[in-house]
């Protein structure tokens, strides 16, 4: 595997089973850590309908981690009835540092990313103006630009840490 790249489902609290299909992991909002459907060695080789589809374009060799929440997001003043939680952003940053020393995985800009960060790196692709993670409601005052890096200082931290 040679990134991870987060998302925010748009959805509810909880996966849905759906979810479970496009993601390898998925952190509920109280931190439990949810397996989706295929194991993250499934995105080495894509095949239809045998790999978690979670970034059109860049998902070979991804692993797709999500945090179930944000669904009705509008904006930073109207985000939805299920806002991504301290507890479970935490979580996902602790998971994320397991999966960087499992697989190997640099924490950088070209390994680590949010689906937002991919998009706009990629914009010949699908993840074009995907808008996860452009807002986290824990840390409301960075701004969407700075999230990607504040997201790897997080994993990092956990890496060093933990």
């Amino acid at each position: 595997m040679k990134r991870i790249i987060l998302h925010w489902t748009a959805g509810g609290p909880v996966p849905t089973s759906y979810e479970k299909e496009c993601y390898h992991f998925l952190v509920d909002t109280l931190g439990k850590i949810h397996l989706g459907k295929f194991k993250p060695e499934a995105n080495l080789e894509c095949k239809t309908g045998m790999y978690a589809p979670h970034t059109g374009g860049g998902n070979t060799g991804s692993i797709g981690v999500a945090m179930c929440a944000m669904a009705n997001f509008k904006d930073t003043k109207n985000f939805g009835q299920f806002p991504i939680t301290r507890i479970q952003f935490e979580a996902t940053m602790k998971l994320c540092a397991q999966l960087a020393k499992k697989y190997d995985i640099d924490i950088c800009p070209q390994n680590v990313m949010t689906h937002y960060e991919f998009g706009q790196a990629h914009p010949n692709t699908t993840s074009k103006g995907k808008i996860d993670i452009i807002f986290l409601p824990p840390f409301c005052w960075i701004k969407k630009d700075d999230i990607g890096s504040f997201i790897r200082s997080k994993i990092r931290w956990y890496v060093e840490n933990e």
